[in-house]
């Protein structure tokens, strides 16, 4: 493992294979069909509740894990943390609430549907925000009664192994949660194409997306898939502009850059275009960067490659940055 702030090694993880995504899908696959199979909903909500508590109490630890492992300033890794807890326990009250449904029929008949877990669950984390959405993605299988395998990003990886050590502690049986390291083009690759595998979650790029989505309807097997967007502020002009930089600046900073729904772009309406556009530029000049212990605005990049690519759209030409609106109402600042 690699310091997004330095470049240093201070970590060395598995580089599993094949052999090894089959191991935990059996152990998966076990837990499903024995101990974890068996609880109640109640019951899973109960170990969700557990663990929520326990991110809680470990909180600061998993924020130094991932501020370290992906670069984040202190404040950012400590808010995903908090987020970690919270998708727990909003997953923990909902273990009871799959209801089904009856449906109207003929006379003399009764229809229903009840709601049943797909088995074992496969799940790709990316690096951007390792905690939140493992959060989201591996507590809502969980709670619905799944038994998951999950591939972390090779480059950030450290908070979930601690959050799967954690689960362990509070009660979750032995391959309720599986957590195997690796490159994507090894291990993801082999997460994807296993039989055993009953539904897919995958986040990162529309490209690996499409391979995924690909090698799985091989088998029919469902996927559910997180790619990102391009994603607009749009400020009126009758906004209050002291409450909407902070959020318009922190939209495209957060993570450094790095998030799926970063705001890069802003549409303004006409009358305060001119203004706004120049306290927004103040507001940027005002952010500060550094290493992630300096707990900054923006930390670094997450690795090298990353970098390359970022400097790598400036020697592209610039698209163009203003223009007019429909009815010249609203002109456009790519930031």
């Amino acid at each position: 493992m690699l310091d997004p702030s330095d470049g240093q090694v201070f970590d060395q993880i598995p580089r599993s294979q094949a052999a090894d995504i089959d191991q935990a899908v059996q152990a998966a696959r076990a837990a499903f069909n024995g101990p974890w199979g068996k609880l109640s909903a109640m019951e899973r909500g109960r170990l969700l509740m557990k663990l929520s508590q326990k991110v809680s109490e470990h909180a600061a630890e998993l924020a130094a894990l991932e501020q370290r492992d992906c670069g984040k300033p202190t404040k950012q890794a400590a808010a995903d943390s908090i987020a970690l807890a919270r998708y727990f326990e909003f997953y923990a009250g909902a273990c009871d609430k799959l209801h089904g449904e009856t449906l109207p029929y003929q006379n003399g008949y009764s229809v229903l549907t009840w709601r049943e877990p797909h088995g074992v669950t496969g799940h790709v984390i990316p690096w951007n925000y390792p905690m939140q959405i493992f959060g989201r993605s591996v507590g809502g299988a969980l709670a619905a009664g799944n038994a998951c395998v999950v591939k972390p990003a090779e480059d950030a990886c450290l908070s979930l192994i601690r959050v799967a050590q954690l689960a362990a502690e509070v009660g979750f049986p032995p391959g309720a949660i599986n957590i195997v390291t690796g490159y994507g083009h090894e291990v993801g690759d082999a997460l994807a194409r296993h039989p055993g595998i009953d539904h897919i979650s995958f986040t990162g790029s529309p490209r690996v997306g499409t391979l995924i989505q690909q090698v799985a309807a091989e088998r029919h097997c469902p996927v559910t898939l997180e790619l990102g967007g391009k994603s607009p502020q749009i400020i009126f002009d009758d906004a209050d502009l002291d409450a909407a930089i902070p959020v318009v600046v922190n939209a495209i900073v957060q993570n450094s850059g790095q998030t799926c729904s970063a705001g890069s772009r802003v549409l303004i309406q006409q009358g305060i275009y001119e203004p706004l556009l120049k306290r927004l530029g103040e507001a940027f000049s005002r952010l500060q960067v550094g290493s992630a212990a300096m707990n900054l605005d923006l930390g670094p990049l997450i690795r090298a490659s990353q970098l390359e690519r970022v400097t790598g759209f400036w020697t592209k030409p610039a698209p163009m940055a203003l223009r007019w609106w429909p009815k010249g109402k609203f002109r456009r600042a790519c930031l």
